[in-house]
């Protein structure tokens, strides 16, 4: 790979996609989705205009959480395929200009890694050092911390009085990193990847390799006396040891592309793992995610508020400055559908889901699509909690009727926020299965599928929201606009106004100015706007201007070059 300027590295101007592959594409007819699926999709991906495809785990597991829980960091799982396949796969993207990120899951491994097994056996030998053994507690686990999933954070190791640490399933242990012979073992894993063709790592979780190691009790959260494992986990200050050594002997020799899932990090410390002399290449903006958020459980969570996400939004640019370059983020497969998070009931339509494209894409930074995405794909049809795969949304269900939630309320708050949305297989086409399989599914196919496909996108015309990604996209990455869109900076505006959300684009070195304009709600809204400009993109047809105001219809979103020789185009 050819290195980068340091102020331009290579990936600055991509378009990253996440691939979540049991549910992308079947290729044998199992009813999993496969490598072979992906391979067979690199051109539809090349012409939206993705250059990152970031894949999720397809490392061996025994997938008690989708493969997050990973027992060999050397393979391919059988059921998406074979080394040989994911080779393939390098051999591909890299002929088509493209770049393979895998997913780096390091603070944890899963209960069948030989490393565990091994500590099992001899909880006194090498491998009980590469977890956290500990003794319990007046007959009980060590603390009462929580896991993310339900339950403590402790379970007793077998054939023996110890527990061991694990911040989500028990079938996934936490790794040691205090332990230097664990971190050897992940930087030889890192290289071997990206000695292979790998051009670099998303990595999961990252923010908890660090722990609290006095382990004491928290403040309780919950009706239970326990205590949320997130409020516990980060030691941030001192990561940077850990974070550091995967940068210096790993990340920089090969010039990788890093995004670190981080959360839990203050707005004065987000240079630090994720500017240029940061751990990590970028670093993924949650916060929008998280405006609703008022406690450890769903059944908390205040409804969608528009200004408060807005302005989280940008408050994150702000924070972010100049310095660093987010990864600008609207799902992935933690998420429900976008439609679901950052639209009032009842208004997902082609406007406003374009509007939310547009408003993500030409924020500064990195932009990264999920599959689906690009055609609107929407959450699912939940009827009951045994329809959910997702171990989080079950205790999360509990957690809401313990408290008193009807059915009726529990299954609502689970139907909305459920990661299970995102997981639903792809969407090709209104055949059966939706063209993911030949098969019968892993999961059930979302129904609206006879209706919302990729091919009935297609067939669309000018309101395929596939069709405006590619115009978005292509937009991004012009190189008449590189200087204002890629490297450019960032400036809210019309902050005051309750239903606009807007923002300029300023270039680096060239001065050219960018407005994006959206009227985020129903029936019209104005803004004073007399200075000349031309309309590069606009998801209705034609901009009402009188009177030295911009007149936006509900939901319109326009892209505007502005400033002296602009000439109005209507």
């Amino acid at each position: 790979m050819t290195m980068a300027n340091a102020s331009r590295p290579w990936w600055r101007n991509k378009i990253a996609y996440q691939i979540y592959p049991k549910s992308f594409l079947d290729g044998n007819g199992d009813g999993i989705g496969d490598l072979p699926g992906v391979l067979s999709k690199l051109d539809y991906l090349k012409d939206l205009g993705v250059d990152i495809l970031w894949l999720s785990p397809v490392y061996p597991s025994p997938m008690v959480d989708q493969g997050y829980d990973i027992s060999d960091y050397y393979g391919v799982d059988p059921c998406f395929g074979t080394m040989e396949d994911l080779e393939a796969l390098i051999r591909e993207l890299t002929r088509r200009e493209m770049y393979l990120v895998m997913d780096l899951v390091v603070s944890h491994c899963s209960d069948q890694h030989p490393w565990f097994r091994e500590a099992v056996r001899d909880p006194a030998g090498k491998y009980g050092q590469y977890f956290y053994l500990k003794p319990g507690r007046n007959g009980g686990p060590p603390n009462n911390w929580r896991a993310e999933f339900g339950g403590s954070c402790w379970e007793r190791l077998p054939g023996s009085d110890l527990y061991y640490f694990h911040t989500f399933a028990k079938e996934q242990p936490d790794l040691n990193w205090e332990n230097p012979e664990v971190r050897r073992e992940i930087c030889d894993m890192v290289n071997w990847w990206l000695d292979k063709g790998v051009s670099g790592f998303r990595l999961d979780a990252i923010i908890n390799l660090k722990k609290d190691l006095r382990f004491q009790d928290g403040p309780a959260d919950s009706p239970d006396g326990t205590c949320a494992v997130s409020k516990m986990l980060p030691r941030t200050a001192e990561i940077g040891a850990f974070l550091n050594q995967l940068k210096r002997e790993c990340f920089l020799p090969h010039d990788a592309f890093t995004v670190g899932e981080v959360y839990s990090i203050t707005p004065e410390r987000v240079a630090e793992f994720g500017g240029p002399e940061g751990y990590f290449s970028t670093l993924f903006d949650f916060g929008h995610f998280l405006t609703g958020h008022r406690g450890p459980f769903w059944y908390q969570y205040k409804p969608f508020d528009f200004k408060t996400w807005r302005d989280a939004i940008f408050q994150a640019q702000e924070n972010a400055g100049s310095a660093v370059f987010l990864a600008n983020v609207l799902e992935n497969h933690d998420r429900p559908r976008a439609p679901g998070i950052f639209l009032p009931e009842g208004d997902a339509c082609y406007e406003s889901v374009t509007a939310l494209a547009a408003l993500s894409v030409l924020l500064r930074g990195i932009p990264f699509l999920y599959q689906g995405q690009e055609i609107g794909m929407r959450n699912g049809d939940f009827r009951t909690v045994e329809d959910f795969e997702d171990l989080n949304t079950h205790d999360q269900y509990q957690a809401a009727r313990s408290a008193g939630r009807t059915e009726t309320e529990a299954m609502a708050v689970c139907r909305r926020h459920s990661r299970d949305n995102a997981r639903t297989p792809m969407q090709w086409t209104g055949g059966k299965h939706a063209g993911f399989t030949s098969g019968t599914p892993w999961f059930p196919v979302n129904p609206n599928y006879r209706e919302l496909n990729a091919e009935a996108d297609a067939a669309a015309g000018e309101r395929s929201v596939r069709r405006w990604y590619k115009r978005l996209l292509a937009l991004r990455k012009a190189l008449e606009w590189e200087d204002v869109l890629v490297h450019g900076g960032f400036c809210p505006a019309f902050r005051e106004e309750p239903e606009i959300f807007a923002y300029w684009r300023t270039g680096e070195t060239s001065g050219e100015r960018f407005l994006v304009l959206c009227h985020y709600g129903r029936g019209q809204a104005s803004v004073p706007f007399p200075e000349p400009f031309r309309v590069l993109l606009n998801n209705y047809d034609g901009l009402e201007n009188r009177e030295g105001r911009l007149w936006l219809r509900t939901y319109q979103i326009v892209v505007l070059a502005c400033g002296a020789g602009e000439q109005e185009a209507l």
